[in-house]
């Protein structure tokens, strides 16, 4: 009983949405692989996301994500995704989790199925573009479970087989760089979902995400307004102008259109709520990445200062300091002795 209890208490300790969906990923791709196995190499529209024949079943614009359609996928996501998901279900509650998730995995499969459409209204290739790919699969959640760690410990380093070091900001953008090469290549299904999962996680957590735990009198934040999460963030330095300027147009309608849900913009020290979800632990991660990226600038600067400028302070430090005035002569210090007795009762009566 000892034995059999030990993995029963590991599965009650995690969080029930996390429990669900690996509970359901693993049945529904089990029956996947059985009916493939049983009937051939031919699509399960009804489990699967088929753009030609998802308005028929509906249901798979959330329900593909389950649904891993070779072993290797199926214990990669076993061994990625429920971590993830477990560690964000307690910083961020059930019911955001739960919405998380339906979010970055419908949303995406909505967009991929209307840009198949656009493709076949293009090219009039029904065959490739309406029945010929099949989106299934934790890619777009795994990209937007990578958004979110960026967002709530960007400076954190990670160790990879030993040797490979990096920050967890790194990875989202060399997923998304792998997904761009696999699409190149003619893999649009389903590496397309990533590029769509990266953009609808990260506009979700900008904008709508609801933040209340750990808000101050119990007002409700929406999303994560900070600079270092803004689009540009993303992206090189020479982007920078045409994005922001995008980004403030498409903002700007948005707002006009009561689009986004407003937002208290206060901060911590100033007696508001932390726009950063997970409370005092992520604010702490967010505070050290700008401490670290300050004292990058300031050693920087000190290393390119100019040869005049060092010859100044060097200068200035080899002048001789003032001296410290001497005590006057005539001053006398009381002696530990006289003190003693100035502060014993004795005396004050004996000068009376």
């Amino acid at each position: 009983m000892a034995i059999l209890s030990t993995p029963l208490q590991y599965i009650k300790s995690v969080p029930p949405v996390t429990r669900f969906f690996t509970a359901a990923t693993l049945a529904s791709s089990t029956l996947y692989l059985w009916i493939r196995w049983t009937t051939g190499p031919t699509p399960v529209a009804y489990l699967t996301l088929v753009p030609g024949t998802s308005l028929f079943f509906p249901w798979t614009f959330a329900t593909s994500a389950l649904v891993e359609i070779s072993i290797i996928e199926l214990i990669i996501s076993l061994l990625v995704i429920p971590a993830s998901l477990a560690y964000f279900e307690r910083l961020w509650g059930t019911v955001e989790t739960l919405k998380f998730i339906i979010v970055c995995v419908t949303g995406p499969n909505i967009i991929g199925c209307a840009f198949n459409w656009i493709e076949f209204a293009v090219t009039r290739n029904a065959e490739l573009f309406l029945y010929g790919m099949e989106y299934h699969g934790q890619m777009a959640l795994f990209i937007s479970l990578l958004v979110s760690f960026t967002q709530v410990i960007p400076e954190h380093q990670v160790q990879i087989l030993g040797f490979i070091k990096a920050r967890v900001k790194r990875f989202p953008m060399a997923y998304l760089t792998f997904s761009t090469i696999m699409t190149l290549l003619g893999f649009q299904s389903p590496y397309i979902l990533i590029q769509f999962g990266w953009f609808v996680s990260w506009v979700y957590l900008r904008f709508y995400k609801r933040n209340v735990g750990d808000s101050l009198g119990g007002v409700v934040s929406y999303g994560d307004r900070s600079e270092t999460f803004a689009l540009t963030s993303w992206f090189p330095p020479f982007l920078h102008t045409p994005l922001s300027l995008l980004g403030n147009t498409v903002y700007k309608l948005a707002t006009r259109l009561h689009l986004l849900p407003t937002s208290v913009p206060h901060d911590i020290e100033s007696g508001g709520y932390s726009q950063v979800p997970g409370g005092a632990r992520a604010e702490a991660e967010r505070r050290r990445a700008l401490a670290l990226k300050a004292l990058d600038q300031r050693l920087a600067n000190s290393s390119s200062g100019s040869p005049t400028q060092s010859g100044i302070s060097q200068a200035q430090s080899s002048r001789p300091s003032p001296a410290a005035p001497a005590p006057a002569q005539n001053e006398r210090k009381p002696s530990p002795v006289e003190m003693d007795v100035a502060d014993t009762p004795g005396s004050d009566d004996g000068r009376r």
